[in-house]
């Protein structure tokens, strides 16, 4: 028995055998109580609650799951916020999509603070991640930028993408504090230098890729998703080489939210099927191991975190849910 599998099994993981790899895990879903209003990439905060936006009905809120209980922030119409990530006990910083700022709001007292974008062009603020080093790194989908937030200073500072429309999107920080993102527009990977605060493009082996979101393992390795041809990628930054695995659903699945967990499995949703589907792949054995539908049908799952404390993944559904797989 390997390294990983005794951690698995002392985490009380099953290991399938492989007559079983399409074992389900277990998801719960909430409605959310404001009908239609886009609940979308929630983040857990150190006391359990699930924090999210609502990108259609310019909101931040939070669930209690121990309750079913939610609570709402209202921010000003049109904000549009994307998503939003917790720093820890101090606060929510949130996407204003709509509204070309990153917000930080203070859920002690409700009050906001807006950091306005630098450069008119960068409009809309897309997906946020911390880098643990004092930093929000985000991308600015329309207007072709990735960003750097200081969370002290507030000061903010932009990289422009030089693909045309290249549409930075998902975007992750690895252990050594270097940031990926993708190029839904393209066809290609995005690699920060953050001292230099310049960036590198890697293109992907077929062109016809639209990678959405990605992750990265603990070997370093990144992990993309290629919406446009149903495949789950892997780029090698040591060797420069790349793999890739067609997802179940076939060219139609469209891979959109993605997250890994701490024993370096990858999970996905497929949200061209219906209702969609949640994967998980060993990236050890190079399998798919798990497939579950989403009980609502989702309509899609867009983004997903991964709170490792209690070994669960996060995520907002177009069906007006929150929801919660329990993958270990």
């Amino acid at each position: 028995m390997n390294l990983r599998c005794a951690l698995l099994l002392a985490a009380g993981v099953a290991l399938l055998p492989a007559a079983g790899r399409a074992a389900p895990v277990d998801i719960r879903e909430w409605t959310v109580p404001w009908e239609n209003s886009g609940p979308r990439d929630p983040d857990i905060a150190p006391d359990g609650r699930a924090w999210f936006v609502g990108q259609r009905g310019d909101y931040v809120a939070n669930l209690d799951p121990e309750t079913g209980e939610f609570s709402r922030y209202d921010l000003d119409p049109g904000t549009g916020p994307h998503n939003l990530i917790v720093d820890g006990e101090n606060g929510i910083w949130y996407a204003g999509n709509r509204a070309a700022h990153i917000g930080f709001m203070d859920p002690k007292t409700a009050r906001i603070v807006k950091i306005a974008m630098p450069d008119k062009k960068a409009v809309d603020p897309h997906t946020l991640t911390f880098d643990g080093l004092g930093n929000v790194w985000f991308t600015v989908q329309q207007g072709n930028f990735v960003g750097r937030l200081a969370m002290q200073s507030h000061a903010v500072q932009l990289i422009e993408v030089p693909t045309r429309r290249a549409r930075p999107y998902g975007i992750v920080v690895n252990a050594n504090g270097i940031p990926w993102a993708v190029e839904f527009g393209s066809y290609k990977l995005i690699r920060i230098d953050p001292e230099a605060m310049s960036l590198e493009e890697i293109p992907l082996p077929d062109e016809d890729s639209r990678p959405r979101r990605l992750v990265v393992t603990s070997d370093g390795d990144v992990w993309y998703g290629d919406y446009a041809r149903g495949y789950l990628g892997r780029y090698d930054p040591g060797s420069g080489s790349f793999d890739e695995w067609a997802l179940p659903g076939g060219a139609d699945s469209r891979p959109y939210g993605m997250a890994v967990d701490r024993f370096d499995r990858v999970w996905l949703v497929e949200t061209g099927v219906s209702p969609n589907r949640l994967l998980g792949f060993d990236t050890d054995e190079e399998t798919f191991f798990s497939t579950t539908d989403i009980p609502s049908g989702a309509g899609a799952v867009r983004h997903m975190s991964y709170y490792e404390p209690a070994g669960e993944i996060w995520f907002g559904t177009d069906a007006n849910t929150i929801g919660r797989a329990k993958v270990h």
